[in-house]
């Protein structure tokens, strides 16, 4: 069953309100760890949506601050949701996900094998045009950071709400970003599998 039905009229999903799950710090930090071995069952809507505002969704309304950090306040990271029914870039002020391309790219976030029937993979993109009076190679190094404090937020949660997950760079960088449409000074800095944790022979 299909878990994001297109909508074709809008090319928009409005993502319900994530739901904090009740596991403290200390038991998601014990749970915490890497997982290359996945279900190929659809994640729910609202397991997408709690990913999502984990990573770097809106936590204070009222000035736009984000759960994840980033370098001199530029949020230059985007963040795409690659799943089986296309892919979508993150609008965290709206919450809701915006429709890139209507077909399974998940082949295309990783060089390993199960990447391609993880039922999500997250793809972190810098904007460097964000990232305003700063050196070339410190626009590498800061998008980095910031991408990896997006990425250990969903290994929390991921560890809460009982989910795998795994981080990478093995990545074929220039074909992806073909794949996803992105501009020159957008460089895609990490990806991220998410599912539910398989079977291990």
């Amino acid at each position: 069953m299909s878990a994001l039905p297109l909508n074709l009229d809008s090319d928009v999903v409005s993502l319900p309100m994530p739901r904090l799950q009740p596991a403290t710090l200390e038991e998601a930090l014990q749970r915490r760890c890497s997982t290359r071995t996945f279900l190929p069952d659809p994640l729910s809507l609202e397991e997408v949506s709690g990913v999502l505002w984990a990573a770097f969704g809106v936590n204070r309304p009222e000035t736009g601050g984000r759960t994840a950090p980033s370098a001199r306040g530029w949020q230059e990271m985007l963040v795409y949701a690659v799943l089986p029914e296309g892919t979508w870039r993150y609008d965290a002020h709206a919450h809701r996900l915006e429709l890139v391309k209507a077909e399974d790219l998940r082949a295309a976030t990783g060089l390993q094998d199960y990447v391609g029937s993880a039922p999500l993979n997250l793809v972190y993109v810098a904007d460097f045009e964000r990232m305003h009076d700063v050196r070339d190679e410190d626009r590498v190094f800061l998008a980095g950071v910031d991408s990896g404090c997006i990425a250990e937020n969903v290994y929390l949660y991921c560890a809460g709400a009982g989910l795998a997950t795994v981080v990478r760079a093995l990545i074929d960088r220039r074909h992806l970003a073909q794949a996803l449409n992105l501009k020159p000074t957008q460089r895609i800095a990490l990806a991220q599998s998410i599912g539910r944790i398989g079977l291990i022979h």
